[in-house]
């Protein structure tokens, strides 16, 4: 949303309540403080990160910016929590919480006892024999007809809430995967996998009817592995939140129409914070800033185009200074090498992902120089970005950041 690295910003990890932490108790360290109230598009918000989004610069441009399914970029009682407020002229279903009471229309998308997950503005589907991504898929293609009808050129941002949490059958497709011998959590998340695939080929579908599939870009992607709930995505060694692969690396699909090559495929890796420079160019628009901050992201539509990336062997950071569900750990990337730093025991592990990617093999022992040379890029970059980092108890100072 913003083109910032978590390390800038210091939304480090959810956010649903105010000023409310989901950080668990460490036995050694105390958690930093961090922008723990998310995104805000106005200034002197206490705990938000003050930033533009890409769909504000796409509106001043003309396009009619949608939002459908999950925002979660702001607590509660927060301007964050409204995507209107962060550039979207449509919401539908988005709000503070990151999860859903139940993807089941039957049970009005709720969980007894919990309405802070309630998503807002659903309630015509209340009662309905209805999963949650089948509605969010008829809303958001209610959306691109109104913007084709108003000839508005339009960005729509697609976010279900499967495959989150609560894992809960799509009974659309669960016979096969009964057939098949699945049950409980496993059984769930296939159909809720193949829910969200249905979504793209219907919405896919009412583009190309509508007649504006050659002038439509599309791209499909997650924002993490599998949760630690579902067997591992092997052969990547952890799950959602782990430094290990399996957190951070997912594949994207693209459909740029005479710009990008069907069937073709892009070795180059990219980050999230690349998708804000990426759609504005994308778009055209040339003119924008980040009140002052720098823009971590850089545009990957060179790659699109099947170009060399601009460039080449860049670092790559992330910053998790939290104890959930992980550790806290700062890592890096540069071309084939990857290290990470672990701050409860403040060690280091170096893997080559080319020749490893299940990250089996620890070649600090191997290759201390090549891990002295990343862990000096990381350390300078977290001096950079101001990062916070978590405390240890007895001394009440911060843990010391990675050198060798």
């Amino acid at each position: 949303m913003t083109g910032l690295s978590a390390a800038r910003h210091k939304v480090t990890t959810w956010t649903l309540r105010k000023d409310f932490s989901y950080d668990r108790p460490h036995p050694t360290l105390e958690p930093p403080k961090w922008n723990i109230n998310g995104l805000s598009p106005v200034p002197h918000v206490e705990g938000t990160c003050y930033a533009k989004t890409f769909p504000m610069f796409l509106q001043k441009a003309g396009y009619r910016t949608i939002h459908v399914g999950k925002a979660h970029w702001g607590a509660q009682d927060t301007p964050g929590a409204d995507p209107k407020a962060l550039g979207f002229d449509v919401n539908v279903a988005g709000h503070y919480a990151g999860g859903i009471g139940s993807h089941y229309a039957k049970k009005n998308f709720s969980s007894p006892g919990e309405p802070i997950w309630d998503p807002p503005g659903l309630e015509e589907y209340y009662g309905k024999d209805l999963y949650l991504t089948e509605v969010l898929t008829i809303e958001a293609n209610k959306q691109i007809d109104k913007a084709v009808a108003d000839k508005k050129p339009f960005y729509l941002y697609m976010s279900h809430y499967a495959t989150h949490a609560p894992f809960e059958v799509d009974d659309r497709f669960s016979k096969k995967y009964e057939d098949a011998g699945l049950t409980g959590v496993d059984l769930a998340y296939a159909t809720m996998i193949e829910g969200i695939d249905k979504s793209l080929g219907d919405i896919l579908a009412n583009i190309k009817r509508q007649g504006i599939e050659d002038n439509t870009i599309v791209m499909f992607m997650t924002d993490n592995g599998a949760p630690p709930a579902v067997p591992r995505n092997l052969p990547l060694k952890g799950h959602k939140l782990h430094s290990y692969e399996g957190g951070p690396r997912v594949p994207m699909i693209v459909k740029w129409p005479g710009v990008t090559k069907p069937h073709s495929v892009c070795e180059d890796y990219m980050i999230c914070e690349d998708i804000f420079p990426t759609f504005l160019e994308m778009a055209g628009v040339k003119d924008y800033d980040q009140i002052g901050l720098q823009i971590d992201g850089i545009s990957f539509v060179p790659l699109l185009k099947g170009k060399k990336a601009r460039h080449k062997d860049r670092s790559l950071f992330w910053h998790f200074p939290h104890n959930y569900v992980v550790e806290p750990f700062s890592s890096t990337r540069k071309g084939d090498w990857k290290l990470i730093y672990f701050r409860t025991d403040e060690h280091f592990e170096l893997y080559n992902l080319k020749n490893d990617i299940g990250e089996t093999n620890n070649l600090m022992d191997k290759h201390k120089d090549i891990a002295k040379s990343l862990a000096h890029e990381l350390r300078a970059f977290l001096i950079e970005t101001h990062a916070d980092m978590p405390t240890i108890k007895t001394t009440s100072t911060p843990v010391p950041l990675p050198k060798f």
